[in-house]
């Protein structure tokens, strides 16, 4: 299902430059809208609907969605939104990654407002190491046909244009140091999530060992920790952050991760994805896959209680370190040349 849109994203990057490029634009957009409502409407028409879910709501809000994104269609919309977002108006290229992003938001955010997602993940097999993979390869796949990898740009150039640059050292420590913040963090949340909504949050650990319990091998750990770390973070803070903006794309990065409901996990996961969206604004997007990754292996081996205090030690020492090397640089670049 995610590499569905993958010919129009092909198609829209072969368009640029080209005399028919204003015309592919609104056919691109207005076809992704148009399939999109379509397929609400099909539903809407059918009989019968899975357990937990509102038929009528579900259908009526993709329905919905899909009118907010055929908006998108019109160039002076585009306009307007561009005042907003980095966006070229006139881009094929944008005006596709705007259109699904709004249907990619709206169908989550329906599923989410009127469907038991937690139950409705309860309900499929746990995940195995190959359903990982198959999971996560289709945002990489879409991040690099989203560039233009090997139609506009060679590989050289689509990995540039991703962040995907050598980081520096202390690029490095910043990223372990925001992977240790951020675990304090999403711990903490979830302390609170016991304490404030017991109930929602016995459901969301239920789901999440569900869902993941098959992958507590070392292995599966590993796996848990690199898939999505590299996959998520090429799209969504590689492709889509410099056109969608900081904001835009956590929101969207939040809403793909369904398996925590409407919960305090959900709000820890959108801070959690601001802070590796302000990663990559400032550093690069192997930085912030460096700390995606990291967040993710500490997540998934824990901290022993007998090391709670060396963690806190270590992290504290690669705050500084991150801190001292940011400072020296904006001090040098602050420091005028000699003449």
């Amino acid at each position: 299902m995610v590499l569905t849109p993958l010919p129009l994203v092909i198609t829209a990057n072969a368009a640029v430059g080209r005399r028919w490029a204003f015309h592919a634009t609104g056919i691109l957009a207005g076809l992704s809208a148009g399939v999109t409502f379509l397929f609400g409407a099909l539903d809407l028409a059918g009989a019968g609907a899975p357990g937990g879910r509102s038929p009528l709501a579900v259908d009526l809000g993709i329905m919905v969605t899909a009118v907010a994104a055929a908006a998108l269609a019109s160039k002076p919309v585009r306009e307007r939104v561009a005042r907003i977002l980095p966006i070229d108006p006139d881009s094929p290229v944008h005006a596709l990654a705007l259109v699904l992003a709004v249907i990619l938001f709206g169908t989550q955010l329906t599923s989410i407002a009127f469907t038991d997602v937690l139950a409705s993940d309860r309900s499929i097999p746990p995940l195995t190491l190959a359903d990982l993979i198959s999971q996560e390869t289709p945002f990489l796949i879409l991040a690099a046909a989203g560039v233009g990898i090997y139609i506009r740009r060679n590989s050289l150039q689509a990995a540039t244009r991703l962040g995907l640059v050598a980081p520096r050292w202390w690029q490095l420590a910043l990223a372990l140091a925001a992977a240790g913040a951020f675990f304090a963090f999403a711990q903490g949340m979830s302390g609170l999530s016991h304490a404030w909504t017991p109930a929602v949050a016995r459901q969301v650990d239920v789901t999440t060992q569900h869902l993941f319990g098959g992958l507590g091998t070392p292995v599966g750990i590993a796996a848990l920790a690199i898939a999505p770390g590299l996959c998520e973070e090429i799209l969504f803070r590689g492709a889509l952050q410099p056109r969608l903006g900081l904001l835009a794309t956590a929101v969207l990065f939040t809403s793909i991760h369904t398996q925590y409901g409407l919960s305090l996990d959900t709000l820890s996961v959108f801070v959690i994805a601001l802070g590796l969206g302000a990663i990559r604004k400032s550093t690069n997007t192997t930085t912030s896959c460096v700390c995606h990754i990291t967040y993710n292996l500490v997540v998934g081996l824990g901290i022993a209680d007998s090391l709670i205090g060396l963690a806190a030690a270590v992290e504290l020492a690669l705050v500084a370190v991150a801190a001292y090397a940011i400072w020296s640089a904006r001090r040098r670049a602050a420091m005028p040349a000699n003449p």
